[in-house]
């Protein structure tokens, strides 16, 4: 009415990434409700959007304290463990752009380095997950594994988050395994359905 507001680039942009990504959701629903109910955590799925990563679907821990997340959100990618989850697969060149762009100090745990960082992805990859202790936000902690693809690309990350004087560094170490293994299950569930999809496609071109 007043002119002042309007919808801005941003918004279509993120229709997009919520269009595009939508069979992630669609299969992840179930394993991160699962997740939830194991480790009583907030769970996230994330994907990587430049430089950031964007929760694409939030199942809520049921405990009273717990991180607040909400879908849409966005974060940078080097800061959590979604994002380093992501970043460890990814190949060096666009890893280097990521960090080219810019390594704020959110916390005093913040890794600011990137040599740093970078022996940390490397971390990641030996134990199939990443770990975030404090880097973005005071008092939170995270663990993360991606959601690889047949070819080993990074599709997404599954994070259970929580407040850090519960979710400590011994508990994350101790159920990164089980995120890992959630994050393959998906991987397996979209390549099922997809091979599936592509099956159809080709019987119905081919009675």
């Amino acid at each position: 009415t007043t002119g002042y507001y309007q919808l801005g680039i941003r918004l279509i942009q993120m229709a997009y990434l919520n269009l595009e990504h939508n069979d992630i959701r669609r299969y992840a629903g179930p394993f991160m409700r699962r997740l939830c109910e194991q480790h009583r955590e907030t769970i996230t799925l994330s994907v990587l959007d430049e430089v950031d990563v964007v929760f694409l679907e939030v199942v809520e821990s049921p405990q009273r304290v717990k991180l607040a997340a909400s879908t849409g959100q966005r974060m940078p990618a080097f800061s959590t463990a979604a994002g380093k989850a992501i970043l460890a697969y990814l190949p060096d060149v666009t890893v280097m752009r990521i960090l080219d762009s810019g390594m704020q100090q959110f916390t005093q745990y913040t890794i600011l380095s990137k040599e740093a960082l970078l022996a940390n992805l490397e971390l990641v990859r030996e134990q199939g997950f990443a770990i975030s202790m404090q880097e973005y936000e005071d008092g939170i902690n995270a663990v993360a594994a991606p959601v690889l693809n047949a070819d080993g690309f990074p599709i997404a990350a599954i994070t259970v988050a929580g407040p850090a004087y519960r979710l400590t560094q011994e508990l994350m170490l101790e159920i990164g395994p089980s995120v890992t293994e959630t994050s393959r299950m998906i991987a397996q569930e979209i390549e099922i359905a997809r091979g599936s999809e592509i099956n159809t496609s080709f019987n119905n071109h081919n009675p």
